[in-house]
């Protein structure tokens, strides 16, 4: 790092201007305007030892190979479906690899429409007319569904109800928003794992701004009482935010039909593989928030001579437009990973999708009700309808119980001191009978 030319090619000032900028905040060298600890500096040599292609190999092959041989049954958040081979195929075609952002529709047709049906499988999914394609993840999808409460609620309010189950990462996420926002984020109580219908109505008043509910829950469960849900949140004029993901959808009642008016959730559960913090965001809601949606949406038309044609008909972010008018400061719409969503669904098509979904309920019981056999051992913990994972009480401490299975190769959460907490698909199913021998031994 220099007050020179002798940094990137690409700098734009001469070392006039530098210097000139330089002395107008009171620095003698541009190193000073950087903090970096001198142990991370770098000195200009890597200190990597030249080799060839078949040395590289080995050497890259050695150090996966000290990864741990694990079998993830974690889940909370991050779901592994098996990933067709037909979707790395296409979706690593150089034309969508390299269309970084469908500015123009003339040479992006093809991605624009695989855009435009992925929105359309959301939209028949949720019952809900607006998708956009699309968010970062769960997280700021919530953030951006409370920034957009806050924008079209026709009465003053400033509280998000959240359920306290809410994983940390989302409700961390979402209070970022709030705060930039002034709004204010609460938990309602649930009830054996589920919203406690309750205490949130006691908690439901006109200075709520917007009530948010996850089916399925983080704990596996399905809520029961969504459209009371949503009737609450409409009796007091709030927004009603659903969390869920796609192959969830395919089972369970539409979020239109229990009154949803933002549909949010991770829609990376199809299309990618496990990878414990890359997904990306579903968003949809009613027509009337149109102008309001974050991101971008794909539209269909026709060209000049009457053919149909496809194109970026709304972005909402400041680059686009004066920056007061933005709604959301979000400046990509993980439109690769869409794709592949979007390739998946096809190639499950309607059937496929719903197996999917059965398939997670089935296993989930088959699963539960064998650890429930198990000395020592209670499942599930919650006396509801679960998909895809649930909670295992324990006599002897859960953490215990999980070091002695991450020793056995099997990666399990441990909720608290004597919970477990198990997730079951397509992708680790066929490992279950190796957990079921190893859980009956350390528990």
């Amino acid at each position: 790092m220099t007050g020179t030319r002798e940094g990137s090619p690409y700098a734009p000032h001469t070392d006039a201007e530098t210097r000139a900028m330089l002395e107008t905040v009171g620095a003698d060298d541009v190193d000073e305007l950087f903090d970096i600890p001198e142990a991370v500096q770098f000195d200009r040599a890597f200190g990597i030892e030249a080799r060839d292609d078949a040395g590289t190999a080995r050497e890259i092959a050695g150090t996966l190979a000290e990864n741990d041989d694990l079998t993830s049954f974690l889940g909370r958040g991050h779901y592994a479906h098996h990933v067709p081979a037909v979707v790395d195929r296409l979706s690593s075609r150089s034309e969508f690899l390299t269309s970084y952002t469908q500015y123009q529709p003339e040479i992006a047709q093809g991605f624009l429409q695989a855009l435009f049906e992925y929105q359309s499988m959301l939209v028949e999914l949720t019952g809900l007319p607006v998708a956009n394609a699309s968010m970062y993840d769960h997280a700021t999808a919530l953030g951006e569904a409370a920034t957009l409460a806050a924008r079209v609620r026709s009465t003053s309010g400033s509280r998000v109800l959240v359920p306290e189950l809410l994983p940390l990462r989302r409700r961390s996420v979402l209070e970022n928003y709030a705060e930039g926002a002034d709004l204010t984020v609460e938990s309602y109580p649930t009830d054996d794992g589920n919203a406690d219908l309750d205490a949130l109505t006691s908690m439901v008043d006109s200075d709520t701004l917007m009530v948010y509910a996850e089916n399925p829950t983080v704990r596996g469960t399905i809520e029961e009482r969504l459209s009371a849900v949503g009737d609450l949140a409409a009796d007091s004029e709030a927004l009603f935010c659903l969390g869920t993901d796609p192959v969830a959808l395919s089972l369970l009642e539409t979020p239109a039909s229990v009154g949803a008016d933002v549909v949010v959730g991770d829609a990376g559960t199809l299309g990618l593989g496990h990878a414990h913090g890359m997904g990306h965001g579903l968003f949809v809601t009613r027509e009337q928030f149109l102008r309001q949606v974050p991101g971008r949406l794909v539209g269909a038309g026709t060209d000049e001579r009457g053919r149909r044609a496809y194109t970026l008909t709304l972005q909402t972010r400041e680059q686009h437009i004066r920056r007061e008018r933005a709604t959301s400061n979000i400046c990509t719409n993980q439109a690769w990973v869409a794709l592949r969503t979007a390739i998946h669904l096809a190639w499950l098509g309607p059937d496929g999708l719903l197996e999917l979904a059965e398939r997670a309920v089935r296993d989930v019981r088959t699963l539960a009700s064998r650890v429930d056999d198990i000395d020592g051992v209670r499942a599930p913990v919650h006396d509801r309808h679960h998909f895809r994972e649930f909670l295992a009480a324990t006599d002897r401490p859960a953490p215990e119980i999980r070091d002695a299975l991450l020793d056995r190769g099997y990666a399990v959460h441990a909720v608290d001191d004597h919970r477990l907490q198990l997730c079951v698909t397509d992708a680790n199913e066929h490992a279950t009978d190796g957990l079921v021998a190893a859980l009956s031994e350390v528990a």
